[in-house]
C-alpha cells in the first residue's frame, strides 16, 4: 500500500478505531479520517457542531442535506440512525467522558503532552472553541500534524511556546513520519512510516524521544 503524507497519516489514525467507538474528528485533516475507516469496524463519527453519524461527503448524484455539515463546514452524508441535536447535548457528551477518541490538529504538541491548536501571534480568533473540552472528556486524544511546519521548523517540542489548549492531555501524534506515543517515561517511539528511519524522525523533532528496540510499522496491512 502506497499512502504518503496526509493520506498516511489519516489512515494511520483511523486504525486507532474500535468497532463501536463514538469517535470525534476535529476541523480539517481530521475529517480525512472517514476515508480510511477499517472495513468490518463499526464507528460513530461526532462533530462538536451537534452531529452523530457522519459518513463523509456525498458522491456525485447522491441526495444530501446541506444542512448537515462535519466540524469543518463541510456537507456530510448522515448514516441510518445518526441524529442531530443542539451544542448543549453535544457538549453534555464530550464532557461526560462518552467519546472514545478525539481527534485534533495541532500547532504544536510537546513531550509533556500539552497541546497548542488554537491561535498563533497576530491571528484573531474568537477562541479556542471546543477543543478545551475534548481534550479532557474524551478517553483517548489522537493529534494528526504534520512533522514541520511550512518553514521546515518542528511542530513537536520539548515544550510548546503557543498559548496551550490543554496540558498533559495528548496520547498519540500521528504524522507523515510516525507515531509517538506519550508514557508515563516520556514521548516513545512507536512506528515509522515506509523508507523513515528513527535518525530521520529524531532530525526533524524537537522533543526527546524514547527510541524501543523495535518499531513498528505504520502500514497496517
Amino acid at each position: 500500500m502506497e499512502l504518503q503524507g496526509r493520506d498516511l497519516i489519516a489512515y494511520r489514525t483511523a486504525r486507532f478505531f474500535e468497532d463501536g467507538d463514538l469517535v470525534n474528528l476535529g476541523i480539517g485533516m481530521p475529517t480525512q479520517c472517514l476515508n480510511f475507516i477499517p472495513q468490518g469496524i463499526d464507528v460513530w463519527i461526532d462533530s462538536e457542531n451537534g452531529v452523530i453519524g457522519l459518513t463523509g461527503a456525498p458522491q456525485e448524484g447522491e441526495e444530501f442535506d446541506p444542512n448537515v455539515v462535519d466540524a469543518s463546514g463541510a456537507v456530510s452524508k448522515l448514516r441510518t440512525g445518526g441524529c442531530c441535536f443542539d451544542s448543549f447535548t453535544s457538549f453534555g457528551l464530550i464532557r461526560g467522558g462518552h467519546v472514545a477518541a478525539t481527534v485534533l490538529g495541532a500547532y504544536e504538541v510537546d513531550q509533556e503532552g500539552n497541546l497548542a491548536n488554537w491561535t498563533v501571534p497576530g491571528k484573531t480568533v474568537a477562541g479556542m472553541g471546543g477543543a478545551m473540552d475534548l481534550v479532557s472528556g474524551a478517553l483517548k486524544v489522537i493529534i494528526m500534524t504534520e512533522h514541520c511546519d511550512k518553514r521546515g521548523n518542528p511542530k513537536i517540542l520539548k515544550k510548546c511556546t503557543l498559548p496551550l489548549t490543554a496540558a498533559a492531555e495528548v496520547d498519540y501524534i500521528v504524522s507523515e513520519l510516525c507515531v509517538l506515543h506519550r508514557t508515563e517515561k516520556g514521548l516513545v517511539l512507536e512506528e515509522l512510516a515506509p523508507g523513515v528511519t528513527a535518525q530521520d524522525v529524531i532530525s526533524k523533532t524537537d522533543a526527546v524521544l524514547i527510541i524501543p528496540e523495535t518499531i513498528g510499522s505504520m502500514i497496517k496491512e
